[in-house]
């Protein structure tokens, strides 16, 4: 366990909601009751605090996480000690179950951005299920495969959209409910935001001067929008 890790955690500790959320994954894609109760019977809930390591890269790949709240970055360190992003994940995904899939070692080091809670999921106990029963192989293939065909058209969409309207697209996200005016706080970072946006951070901050134009106002880490109806137009493409 690294240093800032987890507290240990069961999956009692999983929520209606937390079930939900898992029920939507890919991964987990018409799966319920009993097939489900099998895939996470050695699975636990993990509380970890921000700037935790969760795993480095070239390590055994022995287990994989679904987010239940908060933010893991996964990312390389070049020979020159250079960081490049990867990936940025949030609630509602999981993370590194290619990894244990193909048997190996996690190709990436992986910080928990902020604040979170996990659900760690131990490779082997999941493996042997699959292994033994050829039905649940069959239909996480076709779960996973209709994942990615909705992944490239996700991101065919994403690298269409100009930076302003993806960003109103996030801070939306970030309270899919609210009408109004909206005081919010960003969840981590500016850069991780950029990464997750796929975008350079210049152009983030680009992105968030046009909306200052729309009434957005950006202070640090706290966003004031004055009207979300006004923001989910714009994230519309109106």
């Amino acid at each position: 366990m690294t240093a800032g890790g987890p507290a240990p955690g069961h999956p009692s500790d999983l929520s209606a909601a937390d079930l939900a959320l898992l029920e939507r994954l890919p991964l987990f894609a018409g799966f319920g009751g009993e097939t489900l109760d099998r895939l996470l019977a050695a699975a636990r809930v993990e509380t970890w605090r921000r700037d935790s390591l969760l795993f480095r890269q070239d390590e055994p790949a022995t287990r994989f996480y679904v987010i239940l709240v908060g933010w893991v970055k996964l990312y390389r360190v070049s020979s020159s000690g250079q960081e490049s992003v990867v990936h940025v994940f949030t609630r509602g995904e999981s993370l590194a179950e290619a990894a244990i899939f193909a048997g190996g070692h996690y190709p990436v080091n992986a910080l928990v951005a902020s604040p979170s809670r996990l659900l760690a999921i131990p490779a082997r106990p999941f493996l042997d299920v699959i292994d033994n029963d050829p039905a649940v192989a069959r239909n996480m293939l076709a779960a996973m495969s209709r994942h990615l065909r909705q992944l490239v058209t996700r991101l065919e969409q994403l690298s269409g959209q100009p930076a302003p309207q993806r960003v109103a697209s996030f801070l939306l996200s970030l309270a899919p409910e609210a009408e109004g005016p909206l005081e919010m706080r960003l969840p981590v970072n500016k850069s991780l935001i950029a990464a997750r946006l796929g975008m350079q951070p210049e152009t983030l901050s680009r992105a968030l001067a046009q909306l200052r134009e729309r009434g957005v106002e950006t202070a640090g880490e706290k966003i004031r929008v004055p009207d979300v109806g006004q923001l989910r137009r714009l994230a519309a493409g109106e």
